[in-house]
């Protein structure tokens, strides 16, 4: 049996700003892309910055991996599939960038955040209940 996950898909475009002098995305930008994808899926969840703040806990990245495949160019319409892998000892995702037109596959990356407590600044070897939840009602309820 597959287990379930979380995904979501959003698109952009590369834009002028986020090129280099070789029209090819300036290779810091592709952090922007992963936040830009995290975000709507934390929309989705539910938990999204403001949620977390009023939860008590914010969530800094700990680790960040980017697989670069192919150059993302000026104008290239971009999909990007990210998937929540682990959710109940820290936040894991899973990123997939592709052509939106072809759905070649341009880049791969992760990037793994763990929860601190806003009031004791504590890191936390489990996820807070909150979160974890929201992400398992998804999960059950669809």
């Amino acid at each position: 049996m597959a287990v379930k996950k979380i995904k979501e898909t959003v698109e952009f475009q590369i834009e002028f700003y986020d090129v280099d002098s070789m029209q090819v995305a300036w290779h810091g930008n592709y952090v922007k892309f992963m936040e830009v994808a995290r975000c709507a899926l934390l929309r989705k969840i539910g938990y999204d910055y403001n949620e977390m703040t009023r939860s008590g806990y914010v969530w800094p990245v700990v680790d960040m991996h980017i697989k670069y495949i192919r150059p993302m160019i000026f104008m290239q319409k971009i999909r990007a599939v990210v998937t929540l892998e682990e959710y109940e000892v820290c936040m894991k995702l899973s990123y997939k960038f592709m052509d939106a037109e072809s759905g070649t596959v341009l880049t791969k990356a992760e990037s793994t955040q763990m929860a601190v407590d806003m009031q004791t600044k504590e890191s936390l070897w489990a996820c807070p209940a909150c979160f974890v939840e929201k992400v398992r009602a998804i999960l059950e309820n669809g």
